[in-house]
């Protein structure tokens, strides 16, 4: 499909939903030609790799386990928080590619995960109203008139911010720290106070008497020494998307080249609106967030504008149903999209329709309404015969105390303890770890 570059700006003559209201549209100009100008974060070949990786899932082939943190910070791009969120990646796909016996396509919810969607425009707090936080890439979090107000220069930190991460994940991807020999080290600081830890401590045993039988019949592939690592972000401040799209030399094609995959969220979904517009004109792997009212209708008229040549890999649905209510939203959805015809990979996004208000105040989840979620999918997707494609979470590679539950349980008076977030309540690593030796039982058993 050929699309020429002045095509890319069409979604400017549509409503845009959620963008910030910047104060000085020259600054943001500016800024947005600054970031024109400026490398790839990513390449459209390592993109398309990603896509033909994505039409696996969709095939039924493999499973995405996508995660990270809800929010990234500024703050947070360093080399220990970096690697800390890749461990538990990496350890989350070690279990279940060994327990689940699924090839896993790895995404990162990060490098580029600055700016989040909210239900109001501002906030109150004892009489006073500011703009909402809307994540680092637009505003601070602290609650001043200064730090709130949107600041277009935060594209540009936005862009940097991401550039180290990405940097330090090729590094630890690519540099040793994904080599299969070191599932143990990945695991020597988290073993002995956590039951996940040890049960994950039994499973990396396993791995290794594997591997040894390999060696010694002379098997010592070069799959066991790296893995690949794609980054991903929702699209939500579409003048940073847009500025970071390029024209792909090979195909002349346009990519954003911000991440591997970008995704539309629930609250920019609109058909007629500039976030699925501009999406149409990208060539990414892409996602779209689907919430409890989805219709199929809804949900097809989507693939008939973000994927008209029903290209494999290219279209992926992360639905978001909450626990109590994807046994009864899921299996229309799903039964109609299948019966167009249409090829989409289904991803579970466990964490979005979980959230409630502890007595404290604190925004959390229950891992077990987490765990009833993803157990929800798969028991839909087993039902209709179709695949369940993969999962979409929210964790942190610390011991925080965001969400309630686990086998290291973390009960509601414990919330404040570490609740370190700047948006949404994450998983901690024994939670995550607890979920994937739970998604592969399902995965084995569907």
């Amino acid at each position: 499909m050929s699309v020429s570059a002045s095509n890319l700006d069409s979604w400017r003559d549509l409503a845009a939903a959620q963008q910030p209201d910047w104060p000085d549209r020259g600054e943001l100009d500016k800024v947005v030609a600054e970031l024109a100008s400026l490398p790839p974060l990513v390449f459209a070949g390592e993109c398309d790799q990603l896509k033909d990786s994505m039409a696996a899932v969709a095939r039924g082939e493999a499973f995405v386990l996508q995660g990270g943190d809800c929010a990234e910070t500024f703050a947070g791009a360093t080399a220990e928080n970096v690697r800390n969120k890749l461990k538990t990646l990496l350890q989350m796909a070690i279990v279940l590619t060994y327990a689940g016996r699924v090839p896993v396509v790895k995404i990162g919810r990060l490098a580029g995960q600055f700016a989040k969607p909210r239900s109001k425009p501002t906030e109150v707090r004892d009489g006073v109203e500011l703009p909402a936080y809307r994540g680092d890439m637009v505003n601070g979090f602290d609650f001043t008139p200064e730090s709130r107000r949107p600041d277009p220069n935060r594209l540009l930190r936005a862009y940097h911010s991401s550039a180290v991460t990405l940097n330090l994940a090729r590094a630890f991807t690519k540099g040793g720290y994904a080599d299969l020999r070191q599932v143990h080290a990945w695991n020597q600081d988290f073993v002995a106070e956590s039951p996940a830890g040890r049960r994950y401590e039994q499973l990396a045993r396993e791995i290794d008497q594997a591997l040894a039988f390999m060696r010694a019949c002379g098997a010592d592939p070069e799959e066991f020494h790296t893995v690949e690592f794609y980054s991903s972000h929702e699209s939500l401040i579409l003048d940073y998307d847009r500025a970071l799209t390029r024209i792909d030399s090979r195909t002349g094609l346009p990519y954003d080249v911000s991440a591997h995959m970008v995704w539309i969220g629930e609250r920019t979904r609109q058909l007629d609106g500039a976030h699925v517009e501009f999406f149409s004109r990208i060539r990414n792997p892409i996602g779209v967030k689907l919430g409890p009212t989805t219709t199929p209708e809804e949900a097809i008229s989507l693939i008939d504008k973000l994927n008209p040549d029903n290209e494999p890999g290219r279209l992926t649905f992360i639905t978001r149903m909450g626990a109590g209510k994807v046994r009864d939203a899921l299996p229309t959805l799903v039964e109609k999209v299948n019966a167009s015809g249409a090829t989409v990979a289904w991803v579970c996004d466990p964490m979005h329709g979980n959230t409630f208000e502890a007595p404290s105040g604190h925004k959390t989840r229950r891992l077990d309404d987490v765990l009833d979620e993803v157990a929800g999918f798969f028991e839909v997707h087993h039902a209709l015969g179709t695949h369940p494609g993969g999962i979409h979470i929210e964790f942190t590679g610390d011991d925080v105390t965001e969400c309630v539950g686990g086998g290291h349980a973390i009960v509601e008076e414990d919330l404040a303890l570490r609740y370190e977030t700047a948006c949404d309540p994450r998983l901690n690593r024994g939670q995550s770890l607890d979920l994937a030796f739970r998604v592969a039982e399902l995965y084995r058993a569907s």
